[in-house]
Order: C-alpha cells, then sequence, then structure tokens
C-alpha cells in the first residue's frame, strides 16, 4: 500500500493521471460514460460485473479469459459467434505479450477502422445480459430431472 500512496503522490499532480485509493460511485460512472476500452486484466472473476455495466454503456472491454468474463465477452477477431454478438477482446494468457496482444488489437480497429469499432460498442450495448436465458435452461433441466422420476 505504501508503494502506491507514492505512486500517488508523485505522479498524480498530472492531468494525464489520476489514483483513486477508493470506491466512488459517481466518478465509476463518469469513468465508464468517458471510456472508449476498459481494460480487465482479471487472473480469477466468478461473474464479472465490471464488463457488463461498461457495456451498456458502450466501452469495449478488454479481458482475461476467466470465469463470468469468458462468458460474456466475444473476441473481435477469434470467436466463433456471429459478429453481431462479438463484443470485445480476449486474451488467454496473464502475461504482458497476452494483454499487449489484444490491446494492440483492439486500439487498431479504434484508430483504424473506427465503423466497426463503433459495431463493437453497439453489440456490447445490445447484450442480452439477463437471467432469461440461463432460467430457460435451469427450467429444462428441471422439466427433464420431473420426467425421470
Amino acid at each position: 500500500m505504501r508503494r502506491i500512496c507514492t505512486i500517488k503522490t508523485g505522479h498524480c499532480g498530472e492531468s494525464d493521471c489520476h489514483l483513486e485509493l477508493g470506491y466512488d460511485e459517481t466518478l465509476a460512472h463518469l469513468i465508464y460514460a468517458g471510456a472508449d476500452l476498459m481494460l480487465i486484466p482479471s487472473r480469477y472473476e466468478p461473474c464479472g460485473l465490471t464488463q457488463m455495466i461498461a457495456m451498456k454503456y458502450g466501452v469495449v472491454p478488454v479481458v482475461r479469459r476467466a470465469g463470468g468474463l469468458a462468458d460474456t465477452v466475444f473476441d473481435a477477431n477469434y470467436s466463433d459467434q456471429p459478429f453481431e454478438l462479438r463484443n470485445g477482446y480476449v486474451f488467454d494468457e496473464l502475461t504482458t505479450a497476452g494483454l499487449e496482444s489484444a490491446l494492440r488489437r483492439a486500439l487498431g480497429l479504434w484508430h483504424g477502422y473506427p465503423e466497426y469499432f463503433w459495431q463493437l460498442r453497439v453489440n456490447g450495448m445490445r447484450s442480452d445480459l439477463s437471467w432469461r436465458r440461463p432460467a430457460q435452461r435451469y427450467l429444462a433441466i428441471y422439466a427433464q430431472l420431473r420426467a425421470t422420476v
């Protein structure tokens, strides 16, 4: 923690840097609203609300394939999902190279093909992240179990 405070003291007078050592709901929404990309390099992520909120704001998530992140973010280049369901960038290895590869692809699209980047934003905003589909699957499993009893 001391090292983080040193970094904050040394760099946060700059206009391009801000380090917040607490949670501020208003600031969180402002960050989502002003971002183009959201980097989420989680080692472990049981659910992943960050990327779901980001996508509703039109932010393209760049995530490590883990838990709920893998269930909700479909890679723009390498997913087997149709293009209209692709909504971000995914990397597998928790390494500098893995992260840089995904960021390079995301920034390349943002800079070189803004109309496709815009479509990823729209795809994310249209994502159905509700309980509707999982609930239907649970009901189908329940119906199968009842039929066998």
